[in-house]
């Protein structure tokens, strides 16, 4: 609870059951409570996969990149991300469901790309129609965690059980990439077997982005991803052993977040800062976009409180 406005936020991640971890990377609620003295808690999430939000107890409003925020629809989905989104909430709960790549292709049947750095209406677009009765549940739901856990578990385990199977490929070009040592387009071609024309269009079809920008993507994170689980950390102590100096990696920064990085580390993380570090706890990993398709540490949930 922050002393000055009273303002608080409980983050809990779970991993989801072990058929489900090539599709899903987590099952994250969000409880917020503001004060009068402040309405809204503001933040930035960075680039990640696509995610399903479910928003009926608390209001968001949001923009992916530049431009003015916008109120979100009850469920709202988002493709993957090369871009900052900001957003600003309101006190109440909220679940969200991130999809791997995989996930993405087994239960939307649409092109990633067409959903890139966009955030749409679940209930509007019939190719998330599956989702939608789990839309309703959760708007009625009077559950406890645990309920509303247990009921978004059974619901995505019986469509990963009727969906048809996927392409492996799809897996295999994603533990490529949060491989750290995969640098070029080349090196992902060679991991799959395949030329690079074929990579990339894959990459589009079930990444949402060409290849080239998702490993750059993908170096920027690491970087972040360190400097937020360790603030002490210099940007510089925080770059990845990929990035030729701290102008590149600036030049990166500007792209991704749409800000330097000095700006980004002056600001107040209300939700960030406790969702690095519970999602860490939970999946091993601080990003999303970083979430290891083949495996995870083993611990269950992770939760953190912060102001």
């Amino acid at each position: 609870m922050h002393a000055r406005t009273g303002s608080s936020v409980t983050i809990r991640f779970s991993l989801p059951d072990e058929a489900l971890r090539p599709f899903i990377t987590t099952f994250y609620c969000t409880d917020v409570k503001c004060s009068m003295l402040q309405p809204w808690l503001e933040d930035y999430l960075m680039p990640e996969w696509a995610n399903l939000r479910f928003l009926d107890a608390t209001s968001v409003q949001t923009v992916i990149g530049a431009g003015e925020v916008s109120t979100s629809p009850d469920f709202a989905v988002t493709g993957p991300t090369s871009r900052a989104m900001r957003f600003r909430i309101g006190s109440g709960r909220s679940w969200g469901i991130g999809l791997m790549p995989a996930g993405w292709a087994l239960l939307t049947g649409v092109s990633a790309a067409e959903y890139a750095d966009r955030s749409v209406d679940g209930r509007a677009d019939p190719a998330f129609a599956l989702f939608t009765p789990l839309a309703d549940a959760l708007a009625a739901s009077n559950e406890d965690y645990a309920g509303e856990l247990a009921m978004i578990q059974s619901h995505m385990a019986r469509l990963c059980a009727a969906a048809p199977s996927i392409d492996p490929a799809i897996a295999a070009l994603n533990a490529a990439l949060v491989d750290p040592d995969t640098v070029t387009v080349a090196d992902l071609a060679a991991r799959l077997g395949v030329a690079v024309r074929s990579v990339e269009r894959l990459s589009r079809r079930a990444f949402g982005f060409a290849p080239k920008l998702l490993l750059r993507r993908q170096r920027f994170l690491r970087s972040l991803e360190r400097f937020m689980l360790d603030p002490d950390l210099t940007w510089l102590g925080a770059l990845d052993c990929h990035y030729h100096d701290q102008s590149h990696f600036v030049r990166d920064f500007q792209r991704f977040m749409g800000m330097c990085p000095s700006d980004y580390a002056r600001k107040d993380k209300p939700l960030l800062a406790a969702a690095t570090q519970a999602r860490m706890a939970a999946a091993g990993h601080a990003m999303q976009g970083l979430h290891d398709p083949e495996g995870s540490i083993g611990v269950s949930t992770g939760a953190r409180e912060t102001a």
